[in-house]
C-alpha cells in the first residue's frame, strides 16, 4: 500500500481495521495483517471508542496563503493587463500593495485562481506547419539527407 506523508489512509482500510478489531483480533496482528503501523491501528480504534468517529478528519493547514487577501485584486490586475509577465505582476504587488512575493508564489497563485499565462507573443500565428523535427536547410536540402 502506497502512502504519502500528510495524506490520510483510505476509508476502506479504516473499515478493515474496525472489522478486525470487532472480532477480537489484537492490535499488533491487525497492523501486521494490513501492513500498517501499530500506532495507526491504536489511534483509529481509540478515536472510535472516544468520539464514535470512523472517518478521517479534514486536513488542516493553519497558515493561510500569503496572497489570499489579494486574490480579487490579482484577478482584476490580470483581467486588465493579460499580457503582464510574472515579473511585472511581482512589481505591481510591491508597488500597489507593498507585498513581496517570489515568482514561484505568483505562478502558483495564478494556477490556484485558474488564471493562465499567455503562451505565445502577440504576433500572427505561424503559417508554416512543421511535421518533422528535421528542419529544411537553406538551399533546399533537408537536414536528414546528405549528398
Amino acid at each position: 500500500m502506497l502512502w504519502r506523508r500528510g495524506k490520510a489512509y483510505g476509508q476502506d482500510l479504516r473499515e478493515r481495521v474496525f472489522a478486525a478489531a470487532d472480532v477480537g483480533t489484537p492490535v499488533g496482528e491487525i497492523a501486521e495483517m494490513l501492513l500498517v503501523s501499530i500506532s495507526y491501528v491504536s489511534k483509529a480504534l481509540s478515536r472510535r471508542a472516544r468520539t464514535g468517529e470512523t472517518t478521517t478528519r479534514p486536513q488542516r493547514c493553519h497558515v493561510p496563503p500569503k496572497l489570499a487577501g489579494l486574490y480579487g485584486a490579482i484577478r482584476q490586475q490580470v483581467a486588465s493587463t493579460p499580457d503582464a509577465t510574472l515579473e511585472e505582476l511581482k512589481s505591481w504587488l510591491i508597488e500597489t500593495h507593498g507585498v513581496e512575493a517570489s515568482t514561484t508564489l505568483i505562478w502558483e497563485t495564478l494556477d490556484k485562481l485558474d488564471l493562465t499565462l499567455k503562451k505565445r507573443p502577440c504576433t500572427p500565428p505561424n503559417k508554416i506547419v512543421r511535421t518533422s523535427c528535421r528542419l529544411a536547410r537553406p538551399g533546399g536540402e533537408s537536414a536528414g539527407k546528405r549528398s
